[in-house]
């Protein structure tokens, strides 16, 4: 049969409930008594006082060591729940307050949001402003338009994304608002050598020197291959790009980089596109570019084959881009279990996002696709 509390026991946390500011509810469950055991003690300290009694120390010690887990807890919590929102207008640090009431004691959070208590119930009596509506409502267009760009629209993709779809916008504000609902794009990366140059294939040469700009379709491709870490080892994927537009005309996986993964994008590309002769075909000195079945396709539909320096990753910086931006984008993003969970995503992202919907800020803020549908 667990013991009755003691009359000091009683008399403390009658105390910290009358004067610390602090819900009855939360002062029983910092004393481990429960709330209707607390209010008839506070009940009957109302009706007959006592004069204050010697308190025991291991209670008194108890009792503030719970009281100081929790406010380090809160300490600890509200600012990560809040973090951009310290910063910004005191309507937002008010919001904050109103959205997390019920997991905090509002004194605390208006205290680590900088923000009086009395303040807070006057925002809660006051209308919103029609700046904060509008506020309200370009926020909730952000984070869809964030979660279909899959996290990887910054500040100046979504403030296009968002005048595409009508809102009358600018940058700071975009930037404002995604930047005190923590809204941003994180980027890592990692490094793998994809580029086999150690061949005796012969090389050709660099007839694009770097002017990556096309002024119609299939004037320009480019190609190379890179890799896609799976926990059943690597997947490469080999691309060619229309650099008139950026879009992925050709695309392959495959878990060995040989020639025929490269030849297989390149079929793709010439399937879907059916490019005139004289089109520029520009890669590396990889092997699987420079072997005699991969030339034989290239001089079967008359293409004119470029490749860059030796070891020059910028003489095929356009391709470096894609590779850079779908890995950062969505590979590195996940781990990936299988080879062919990945090349499902990867298709996904090619087909579903990247050529249809993804802004470029080169094309004028426009997709690869719908770029192309203007210059028709």
């Amino acid at each position: 049969m667990a013991s009755r509390p003691s009359p000091e026991f009683r008399a403390e946390a009658v105390r910290v409930a009358l004067t610390s500011g602090l819900s009855r509810k939360q002062v029983a469950a910092d004393f481990g008594v429960g709330f209707s055991t607390l209010s008839r003690w506070i009940q009957q300290e109302r009706k007959n006082p006592e004069k204050p009694t010697a308190q025991s120390d291991l209670e008194r010690e108890v009792a503030e060591l719970r009281r100081e887990n929790r406010q380090l807890r809160e300490e600890r919590d509200v600012p990560k729940k809040g973090n951009g929102v310290l910063r910004g207008e005191k309507q937002m640090r008010f919001a904050f307050v109103e959205e997390h009431r019920n997991d905090f004691p509002v004194a605390r959070l208006c205290k680590i949001m900088d923000v009086s208590p009395r303040g807070y119930r006057a925002w809660r009596r006051r209308p919103l402003s029609n700046r904060q509506r509008n506020d309200m409502v370009v926020l909730a267009h952000i984070r869809e338009q964030f979660a279909l760009s899959l996290g990887s629209y910054g500040r100046p993709r979504m403030t296009e994304e968002l005048k595409e779809l009508g809102l009358h916008v600018g940058h700071r504000r975009v930037g404002r608002l995604m930047r005190m609902n923590s809204i941003s794009v994180k980027r890592s990366k990692k490094f793998k050598a994809t580029t086999d140059s150690n061949h005796s294939f012969n090389i050709a040469p660099n007839l694009l020197d770097r002017d990556f700009l096309a002024d119609r379709p299939n004037r320009k491709w480019a190609g190379d291959i890179s890799y896609v870490w799976t926990q059943e080892g690597w997947l490469y994927l080999a691309v060619i790009l229309d650099l008139h537009s950026q879009r992925v005309v050709g695309w392959a996986v495959s878990n060995r980089m040989k020639r025929d993964l490269a030849i297989r994008a390149l079929k793709m590309a010439i399937a879907l596109r059916q490019p005139p002769r004289g089109c520029i075909h520009h890669t590396d000195r990889g092997s699987q570019y420079c072997s005699h079945d991969y030339q034989k396709i290239l001089h079967q539909h008359g293409f004119e084959v470029s490749m860059s320096g030796k070891g020059n990753c910028y003489d095929n910086a356009a391709v470096e881009t894609f590779f850079k931006t779908i890995k950062a984008e969505l590979i590195w993003r996940r781990s990936w279990p299988t080879r062919r969970a990945a090349e499902l995503a990867i298709f996904e992202y090619i087909n579903g996002f990247y050529n249809p919907h993804r802004k470029h800020s080169a094309l004028g803020w426009k997709s690869p696709l719908a770029f192309e549908a203007q210059a028709a």
